[in-house]
């Protein structure tokens, strides 16, 4: 069974790749990116993800916090051991950070086909 936690990682920035819609994270000090802590995966769900992600990323061994709902408000909880996928050309990302909404009202549909 697979699960789907909310979680931050600390010590990184995700930026928008140039020329592209998509992001990628790098180590930087005083950043933590959000994103999801999955369980569950196959070997084969692994091996798919490595082939999304190509050549410009590599996958580097973290820890994340899992943030849960706390009267209304989320907060930091349990730290996971976890993998996460790093760009590895930092000079092919813009400085800003990269926008999830942004993504979601103007790019998603062409990603979600």
């Amino acid at each position: 069974m697979h699960t789907f936690t909310p979680a931050t990682l600390d010590g990184y920035c995700r930026h928008r790749v140039q020329f592209a819609d998509y992001p990628g994270i790098i180590p930087e000090e005083g950043c933590s990116v959000r994103g999801v802590y999955a369980t569950g995966l196959t070997g084969a769900n692994m091996h798919k993800l490595d082939y999304f992600e190509g050549s410009e990323y590599k996958k580097v061994n973290v820890k994340v916090k899992l943030l849960k709902n706390e009267g209304g408000k989320e907060v930091e909880g349990e730290e996971k051991d976890a993998i996460v996928y790093v760009f590895l050309s930092a000079e092919d990302l813009e400085k800003v950070e990269w926008d999830f909404e942004h993504f979601r009202k103007e790019k998603m549909d062409m990603w979600a086909r």
